[in-house]
């Protein structure tokens, strides 16, 4: 569904609306209006379905970059640049910027040996733009020696959201 709750076209990003005999209910709870509406519960996921019918999970809805009116799903970032020898870890999120609403911002943890600076970041940001579509790239890169987790080592993106 787009954010008037009216379906996608096949192989358009939208969120994931399900219903059915049991769903999340928040009674007395203002969180009520964000994940359910029009009798639909809001995943907090973006999907896209394709030509068959078959959906495709691409990130969780906070998660995605609305670029120059490019939607872009972190982890596909993430997967192209951990893809990279000179990569440990990374996270991505969308960095506000004045003339594409967002770019794609990367917090990267170089692997053991690799020496922080822009040579680096450009060999990453090259190697996004033939991994993945060029459009895709991250526009900036900030050098982290360790990247904010949960206790179960989750990624906590919010605060790196906060930082960018």
């Amino acid at each position: 569904m787009d954010d008037r709750m009216q379906k996608q076209p096949p192989n358009t990003p939208g969120r994931l609306a399900v219903r059915g005999p049991t769903g999340c209910r928040y009674l007395g709870d203002d969180r009520q209006r964000d994940y359910v509406q029009a009798g639909w519960n809001i995943t907090g996921d973006t999907f896209r379905r394709d030509e068959d019918g078959v959906f495709h999970f691409l990130a969780r809805s906070d998660d995605m970059i609305l670029s120059a009116g490019y939607t872009i799903a972190g982890p596909e970032v993430e997967a192209a640049l951990l893809a990279h020898p000179a990569e440990l870890e990374c996270a991505v999120v969308g960095a506000p910027d004045e003339a594409r609403g967002q770019i794609v911002g990367a917090f990267v943890g170089p692997a053991a040996g690799q020496r922080p600076g822009p040579g680096l970041a450009a060999a990453w940001q090259d190697h996004a733009k033939t991994t993945i579509a060029p459009y895709k790239y991250p526009r900036r890169v900030n050098f982290v020696s360790s990247l904010p987790k949960t206790g179960t080592g989750k990624i906590q993106r919010f605060r790196l959201r906060g930082e960018e």
